[in-house]
């Protein structure tokens, strides 16, 4: 097995991947309370079994037994007088220097408020791309076998979006149907639903969690996606339940162009070898596959690379 290979499935057995994540030091270790440990959950600690288990194993007693101590309560039994680092400074998500005024009541400041608002609307570039068999895969992104992507953001969030597999096997859409505010996705049932000159498809969910964005861009102009999938193109954004449990079931690093790789060759087999001789000879994928091949039907192919 090659050393990128290995280091894959290490991740992936270990913990969640942020996307371009600038800090991997827990906030617990961050809070001074464990010599070493690092972040495996994309700093969400509602659903970190570590967090979980720190908060435990703090606990008080006595006539505060039911209270809980977190890493913060340990950084201001520790700082006392000195003034606290913002918790988004600790983990790397704004400048080093910036201050809570608000003792770590999150719920009463509008710059936390601002930078979650952010974070969800405005989409950070993939930084890199590999090709496999000509078709594009973001660094950084998770990919599920019905051909969406998931990429997780600082807090654990999730970013949706179609991969560049699938805006060039059914062409510009006319008609995206995304999923309502406030639904839950369930990973491997249906999420949302494409459509071009009349027919539909729906796309399988990725990953389980609550839709708190979506893109209503994209949503009025599916073009977007067919055009710039993994950036401007995204769909909308979850707040993930089990994220951990969830990545076991999807493609990461080298395994994900292994899997794309297949994709491809089981299409090239639906168009001929016609189309055989070309990939070969390093042609680029075919940019509308649906509209360029009468032979291959809408339902054909719905059923071989979305439903499978």
């Amino acid at each position: 097995m090659r050393k990128e290979d290995k280091q894959n499935l290490t991740q992936n057995k270990k913990g969640v991947i942020g996307f371009n994540v600038l800090e991997n030091e827990c906030i617990w270790m961050k809070a001074g309370v464990v010599n070493f440990r690092l972040c495996d959950n994309a700093y969400d600690c509602n659903t970190c079994p570590f967090d979980k288990g720190m908060r435990k194993a703090l606990s008080s007693t006595g006539k505060e037994s039911d209270r809980k101590l977190s890493w913060a309560q340990s950084l201001k039994d520790r700082r006392r007088d000195e003034p606290l680092p913002c918790r988004h400074a600790l983990t790397g998500r704004t400048v080093p220097s910036k201050i809570c005024p608000y003792n770590y009541e999150c719920y009463h400041c509008p710059y936390d408020q601002w930078l979650d608002d952010y974070d969800q609307l405005e989409y950070k570039p993939a930084l890199s791309h590999k090709l496999a068999s000509g078709y594009r895969l973001a660094q950084g992104y998770y990919y599920h076998p019905g051909h969406s992507w998931a990429r997780f953001e600082h807090g654990g969030r999730i970013r949706i979006g179609f991969d560049d597999f699938l805006v060039k096997l059914f062409g510009p859409l006319d008609n995206l149907k995304l999923p309502n505010l406030g639904v839950f996705l369930e990973q491997d049932q249906i999420g949302w639903i494409l459509g071009r000159d009349s027919k539909e498809a729906s796309v399988r969910s990725p990953v389980s969690g609550t839709v708190l964005t979506v893109n209503y861009r994209t949503q009025d102009h599916p073009d977007i996606a067919h055009k710039d999938p993994y950036n401007e193109g995204w769909l909308f954004i979850l707040e993930p339940d089990m994220p951990k449990k969830n990545i076991k079931k999807l493609y990461f690093g080298s395994n994900s162009v292994e899997w794309m790789e297949k994709e491809s060759e089981k299409l090239l087999g639906l168009i001929g070898p016609e189309y055989e001789q070309l990939a070969a000879t390093g042609g680029e994928p075919i940019d509308d596959v649906y509209g360029s091949i009468p032979k291959l039907e809408w339902d054909l192919l719905v059923e071989t690379f979305l439903m499978k």
